[in-house]
């Protein structure tokens, strides 16, 4: 896969939580809430990936991220990451709870016959 390695397993993780939204989720219709739910996470992580990478601690193998790179020496693929994740993770969520609300929906229906 070489380079776009990451950026495929990025994509996929979208691609696969997406029907959650399309099923009712409503993760992206609340930019807001997003936001406010995963820019503050991301920033911490940042931080920590610049500092990691400055010290010397870490970095990634350039066989499979593409070289853009933003300040600090840190890959897009990795700020990708701190967005595209919780993103995908909330809309699991979301996407459970809306199972749950509907499998207990049925059950108070079964229960009153």
């Amino acid at each position: 896969m070489g380079k776009a390695e990451y950026l495929v397993v990025l994509a996929a993780c979208v691609l696969v939580t997406l029907p959650l939204e399309l099923a009712g989720a409503r993760v992206y219709r609340q930019p807001r809430r997003l936001a406010r739910a995963v820019l503050p996470v991301a920033l911490v992580f940042l931080v920590w990936d610049v500092l990691a990478i400055a010290g010397g601690v870490w970095d990634y193998a350039p066989e499979h991220v593409t070289g853009l790179r933003a300040p600090f020496a840190v890959p897009l693929e990795e700020i990708l990451f701190f967005v595209v994740i919780p993103i995908c993770g909330l809309l699991t969520y979301e996407g459970v709870q809306l199972t749950i609300a509907v499998v207990r929906r049925l059950a108070r229906k079964e229960a009153r016959r």
